[in-house]
């Protein structure tokens, strides 16, 4: 089927734990499909268009992209809309020792695009292959540490960048980050530290007001309660007026007053809002790639939802997306988070069991980060195409990289 090609998200990590960029990929529920160079065409596009805007330019930033990409891809048109110095395509060493395929290879280096070689190993045996490339991918899938060391220590001198894959755990993370690699690719955000939470100390005071005002909002308190609230943390106060001013809000004149802060927001922006900002108060130092895959997961299912639910129902999603890694980033399990928040039985059940109305949406923004075949299993009863969600899952990721700091 043509349009069953899937992008899959990896976070790109460097040594401090910033995310740094993405790893993008076209999986197919079908094994055995060929993706074509029509379709990798379209798939190219596709990321083009999400993340290129005439009025701002590369929507990511300084963000990198790592795609895989197949031979007869390295020569399509569609290259030319991707940004060279944000854009690394991912080869093979059958690439290289092709003729045509390196020939392509050098023509886009020269343009400026980035190349990095799946296959470390075979460096060592041919290392005048290192001219072509701007990284080399050491798969840490196996536990010999030592082995993989001596692969890096003799590439280490040539000055080339080097990444780590199937790093899917911390203490893997931190090995990597002692040898001193550039970057790292994995699902990290799926494991968390196991330190975490057996020494987590309880709620920091931010957090501990943040959850008070947000059970206020769901219990529809009087305004002038949360501006009492509000009033005893400055800080909080601060970040509100902040966001109400903020460019995107379009008001007209500095709203100075918190209590027409609160009357001009309304309770559900504000809820949301006050997700986000429990979520980002966290002072874990390896928080960054939690806080972007709970801020993608949750801007992705309410993109999702609001093709068929309500507005209302849509707000909820995004809450629940935020929700979904705020054990990990708080440090404390998810039945206890609940315990100090009041939200509604429908986001508990998507939460604890991803079940009931928001549950599938929040396991299909998931999914994105796993693989082709659960994707297409839960966008089913939805009738979600691969091109809704790709340009479903795009979006947030473009969204997220240009929220206000």
């Amino acid at each position: 089927m043509p349009d069953e090609n899937f992008i899959i998200r990896d976070p790109l990590l460097d040594s401090k734990h910033n995310v740094i960029g993405y790893a993008l990929s076209w999986a197919t529920r079908y094994p055995e499909s060929y993706l074509s160079e029509e379709r990798h065409a379209t798939c190219i596009a596709e990321i083009s268009d999400a993340f290129n805007n005439s009025d701002d330019g590369w929507l990511l930033a300084d963000s990198l992209i790592f795609l895989d990409v197949q031979p007869g891809a390295l020569s399509l048109d569609a290259l030319s809309l991707l940004p060279p110095k944000n854009t690394v395509f991912v080869v093979t060493i059958a690439d290289l020792r092709d003729q045509n395929t390196l020939a392509k290879i050098v023509a886009l280096r020269e343009r400026g695009f980035g190349v990095s070689l799946r296959d470390v190993n075979f460096l060592l045996h041919d290392k005048s292959l290192l001219d072509h490339l701007t990284y080399v991918e050491i798969d840490f899938s196996s536990a010999d540490f030592t082995t993989q060391a001596r692969v890096y220590g003799a590439l280490k001198q040539s000055g080339i960048r080097m990444l780590a894959r199937q790093v899917t755990d911390w203490q893997a993370f931190d090995v990597c980050a002692s040898l001193g690699l550039d970057a790292f690719v994995g699902k990290l955000h799926l494991t968390p530290r196991s330190q975490s939470i057996s020494q987590n100390k309880g709620l920091n005071p931010s957090q501990t007001v943040i959850l008070r005002l947000m059970q206020m909002v769901r219990a529809n308190a009087d305004i002038q309660q949360l501006e009492d609230v509000l009033r005893r943390d400055p800080a909080i106060a601060y970040k509100l007026l902040r966001y109400i001013n903020s460019a995107g809000l379009g008001q007209r004149r500095e709203i100075q007053s918190l209590k027409q802060a609160l009357q001009l927001l309304g309770y559900n922006p504000l809820h949301r809002w006050l997700s986000l900002l429990l979520a980002t108060s966290t002072t874990s130092g390896f928080s960054p790639v939690l806080l972007e895959a709970a801020l993608v997961r949750g801007r992705l299912a309410e993109i999702l939802g609001q093709k068929i639910l309500s507005k209302n129902d849509a707000d909820n999603l995004f809450v629940v997306g935020m929700f979904s890694l705020l054990d990990r980033l708080l440090g404390i399990p998810m039945d206890a988070v609940l315990a100090k928040i009041q939200v509604s039985e429908a986001i508990s059940d998507a939460l604890l069991s991803r079940t009931g109305v928001y549950g599938p949406f929040l396991a299909l923004a998931e999914a994105c980060e796993l693989n082709a075949n659960l994707v297409a299993a839960l966008a089913l009863p939805y009738k979600f195409s691969a091109t809704d969600i790709n340009h479903s899952h795009l979006s947030a990721l473009a969204w997220v990289k240009n929220l206000p700091a």
